[in-house]
C-alpha cells in the first residue's frame, strides 16, 4: 500500500486545481474533482474521502466502473494536449484506503431519528441504493426489496467479478450505506410476491428503482434461434452455454458488449469477435475498456452489420458512415455487395436494453413512448405516492446518472 500510495500521491500532483472545475461539470454526481485530489496531494485521505462523500456514496465502485473518458476524465484540462488526470484510479484509491485501513469517517454518523415515516424501495441497485441511503440517514425507516439474492442489482449481477469484485462490493455496504434504519428483504419480486395495492397501504412512499434489463432486439431472421443471447441476461443471470472452443460473435458496441466478450473469452471461447456497425471513433465504450478486450484476444470487426443469423453461420455487410440532414450522429448504411459471412457457435446481443413490459403493464402507471415509467422531472410517476428511478425512469444507464436520479428523489420525498 505504501508504494501505491507514493504512486497516487504523484498522479494526484497531475492535477491543475483548475477554479473552472470542467471535470466536476462532467461527473452527474458533481463530485468536488480539483479538492479531493488536492486533499490527495496533502496526503489527507481522510479529507478526500469527507469531500467525496458530501455527492457520492459509491467512492471505489464509481472509480472502477464508471465510463470517465465520457464524463469527468473527457473534460479534464490535461486532455487537451495528453493525459487526462487519473480521476477514477484515484476515486477508487480513496475508498479503497478507507476501508482497507477501517478509518471511521466523521461525516458518516449513525443515522437520526427523525420521523415514522415509511418508504419501499424495489429494487438495490445504485438509484435503489442511493435513495435508501439519504432517506435511512435522514430519519425514514427503509424496507429495500430484491429479487434476487443478494443486495446490488447491477453492480452484482450485471458488472463480471475482473472489473468489479463482489467482496469489494459486500464490504462497502456494510461499513458505508446500510445501517439500522434500512430492512432489507431478498427473493421478493414485485408483480410476484409483491404487489402495488399492499405498498400503498404499508408505505408513505413507494420507490422503484428495479431497472430496466431487457435485451433489445435487432429485429432480423434467425434471432430466435436457441443459440442467440442476449448480453444483459447473459450476464444478470449467468446461464451461460458451454463457450470452450467455441466461435462466438457479439453484436453492439457499449459496454455490456465489452463485458460479455471479454466474460465469454474467460470461459473459454475459441474465437470472440465483436461486430460494431459504427467506427471505432463511434464506439460508446471506452478506449481503455476496447484496449482491455484486444488483450484478452477479443477480435472487431467495425463498420459490420448482421443482416440474418443461420444455423451456422451469420451473413454480414459492411456499411458507410453518411452524415444525414437533422442527425448529430452520422449514420451506417449498408455497402451494396458488400456481404460476407461468419462462422459462428454462438450470438450474443448487446445492442442496449429496456424495461420489462409484463411487469410494467401490471403496474397500471403511465408511460412514455419509449416503455419505461413516465416521471416528472423530481421522478414522480402517474401516482403520488410512486416514485421511479434509475434506468427505469430512462435515466442514462451508467452508476453515476443513476446514483444522482436516487440522490434527487430521496431529497424530493423530504420537502415533502
Amino acid at each position: 500500500m505504501e508504494k501505491k500510495f507514493e504512486e497516487i500521491i504523484e498522479k494526484a500532483k497531475y492535477c491543475l486545481h483548475c477554479p473552472t472545475k470542467p471535470c466536476s461539470k462532467a461527473c452527474p454526481l458533481s463530485n468536488n474533482i480539483p479538492e479531493f485530489i488536492e486533499k490527495i496531494k496533502n496526503q489527507n485521505i481522510e479529507e478526500a474521502f469527507n469531500i467525496l462523500s458530501e455527492t457520492t456514496i459509491f467512492e471505489p465502485i464509481c472509480g472502477r466502473i464508471c465510463p470517465h473518458e465520457n464524463q469527468c476524465e473527457g473534460s479534464c484540462v490535461r486532455g487537451i494536449k495528453g493525459q487526462s488526470v487519473p480521476i477514477g484510479e484515484l476515486e477508487a484509491f480513496i475508498g479503497d484506503y478507507i476501508l482497507e485501513n477501517h478509518v471511521n469517517v466523521a461525516s458518516l454518523g449513525e443515522p437520526i431519528m427523525k420521523n415514522n415515516k415509511k418508504i419501499a424501495i424495489i429494487g438495490s441497485g445504485p438509484a435503489g441504493l442511493a435513495a435508501s441511503y439519504i432517506l435511512s440517514n435522514n430519519g425514514y425507516k427503509v424496507d429495500i426489496y430484491e429479487k434476487r439474492e443478494k443486495l446490488g442489482g447491477l453492480l452484482r449481477y450485471g458488472i463480471p467479478e475482473f472489473r468489479l469484485e463482489k467482496k469489494l462490493l459486500d464490504d462497502w455496504l456494510k461499513k458505508f450505506i446500510l445501517n439500522n434504519n434500512i430492512n432489507i428483504h431478498t427473493n421478493i419480486e414485485l408483480g410476484k410476491e409483491l404487489n402495488l395495492d399492499s405498498l400503498r397501504a404499508e408505505y408513505d412512499y413507494i420507490i422503484l428503482a428495479f431497472g430496466a434489463n431487457i435485451s433489445n432486439k435487432m429485429h432480423i431472421p434467425g434471432e430466435e434461434k436457441d443459440f442467440v443471447y442476449g448480453g444483459n441476461e447473459l450476464l444478470e443471470y449467468r446461464n451461460m452455454p458451454d463457450f470452450k472452443e467455441k466461435n462466438v460473435v457479439i453484436n453492439g458496441g457499449g459496454n455490456v458488449a465489452i463485458d460479455s466478450a471479454r466474460e465469454i473469452k474467460r470461459l473459454g471461447a475459441k474465437k470472440v469477435t465483436i461486430v460494431y456497425r459504427r467506427s471505432e471513433e463511434e464506439m460508446p465504450a471506452e478506449k481503455k475498456e476496447i484496449k482491455d478486450a484486444i488483450k484478452d484476444e477479443v477480435e472487431f470487426l467495425f463498420q459490420t452489420n448482421i443482416l440474418e443469423i443461420l444455423d451456422n453461420k451469420i451473413e454480414c455487410i459492411k456499411t458507410e458512415l453518411i452524415q444525414k440532414e437533422g442527425e448529430k450522429r452520422k449514420v451506417p448504411v449498408n455497402i451494396e455487395g458488400s456481404n460476407f459471412a461468419l462462422k459462428i457457435d454462438y450470438v450474443v446481443i448487446a445492442i442496449g436494453s429496456h424495461p420489462n413490459s409484463q411487469t410494467i403493464e401490471k403496474l397500471g402507471l403511465k408511460t412514455n413512448r419509449w416503455g419505461y415509467l413516465d416521471v416528472n422531472e423530481n421522478y414522480k410517476t402517474s401516482d403520488n405516492k410512486i416514485y421511479a428511478i434509475g434506468d427505469l425512469a430512462g435515466v442514462k444507464q451508467t452508476v453515476a446518472w443513476a446514483a444522482k436520479s436516487g440522490f434527487e428523489c430521496a431529497k424530493e420525498i423530504m420537502k415533502d
